[in-house]
């Protein structure tokens, strides 16, 4: 058997108690909620000029822009941040944090690599972490990037929704060239990993052999891709690789979440009739899914905000599409297509 199976057992094993808590980051948080807006994270910063007296942890804005390969504008995260950020934010490389040795793009790094990134960043444990993406896409890559500090432990951490509007609200900004942050008060400790939030390519293998047989418990996948990647009638941005999906998955494209014209994600309320309207079984297990594991933690976190699936129910596929179609075909039935 595998690790753990995604059918009978599945239940069993994804409702289990959640995780543990690092007991260093139950102290009093100065956000209410996981989704920050711009009046709430420019208030706090507001009260939390660094102080060597101060006991109260840091609130630090972290910039996680990244662009797909195949931006038409030929665009970088680095250039985005350079060209226009939160005063004091520091940038999040998910290029460079990642697990090096892997053929696919953006897996999850080992805890050293992670704890070192931190440290470089001059980010301590204990810190308050407000994560956000470019003004040009609203919501993209900063759910990865909160996915990765809470998968390692990095409970303090929310999304601001989102710096667009932070721009569009006149709020400050800052440009330039990066200069070395200032340190935390110790090098950052290499944390556990929480297996419980990831899922691995024989473990959605399993889920996808199994789609459709009786008795199946039925865990559900969620795709972030477009509907034409996901139905395969669009290529992949990455040459040579098919598109199609996971026999089972269900089309959540990233734009159904988020609103139009900001590119903020949607309330709670509207995010839960999107996934309804989709035919998401609100009980049942979620993996979610997309290109390279980055705009799947886009749904994770919808699927939060919408009040769906208590946290040890969701888990992200981290190699996503671009690891499934290398090592699946469509010969043995774990590629699909709509004609």
């Amino acid at each position: 058997m595998a690790l753990f199976n995604f059918t009978r057992r599945t239940a069993i094993r994804l409702r289990v108690g959640p995780a543990r808590v690092n007991p260093l980051m139950t102290s009093r948080r100065p956000f209410s909620s996981f989704l920050v807006t711009p009046k709430e994270l420019s208030e706090s910063l507001s009260h939390n000029s660094p102080s060597k007296i101060s006991t109260s942890p840091r609130i630090i804005p972290l910039c996680a822009s990244w662009f797909l390969p195949n931006d038409p504008a030929g665009r970088t995260g680095i250039d985005v941040f350079r060209k226009q950020r939160i005063p004091g934010a520091r940038f999040f490389d998910l290029d460079a944090i990642k697990d090096n040795e892997s053929p696919y793009p953006h897996m999850l790094p080992r805890a050293d690599v992670f704890a070192k990134g931190m440290t470089d960043l001059g980010i301590g444990q204990l810190d308050e972490i407000i994560v956000y993406d470019s003004a040009e896409l609203g919501i993209f890559s900063a759910p990865r990037v909160a996915w990765t500090l809470k998968v390692f432990g990095h409970e303090s951490v929310h999304i601001l929704n989102n710096f667009r509007l932070w721009v569009e609200q006149g709020l400050p900004t800052e440009s330039g060239d990066l200069t070395p942050p200032p340190p935390a008060s110790s090098d950052y400790p290499v944390p556990a990993r929480d297996a419980a939030k990831v899922v691995s390519f024989e473990q959605v293998k399993e889920v996808a052999k199994d789609h459709g047989k009786e008795g199946s418990e039925g865990v559900q996948i969620l795709d972030a891709r477009s509907n034409g990647r996901w139905a395969g009638t669009e290529p992949e941005p990455r040459p040579g690789l098919s598109s199609g999906h996971i026999p089972g998955s269900i089309s959540v494209p990233v734009p159904d979440l988020l609103d139009p014209e900001t590119k903020a994600l949607l309330p709670g309320g509207e995010l839960r009739k999107v996934f309804q309207k989709k035919g998401v079984d609100l009980n049942r297990p979620i993996i979610s899914s997309c290109g390279t594991g980055v705009t799947a933690a886009i749904i994770d976190v919808a699927l939060a905000e919408a009040g769906l699936g208590h946290g040890h129910n969701r888990r992200l596929y981290d190699g996503s599409w671009t690891e499934w179609a290398q090592r699946a075909t469509e010969a043995d039935g774990l590629i699909k297509k709509t004609t």
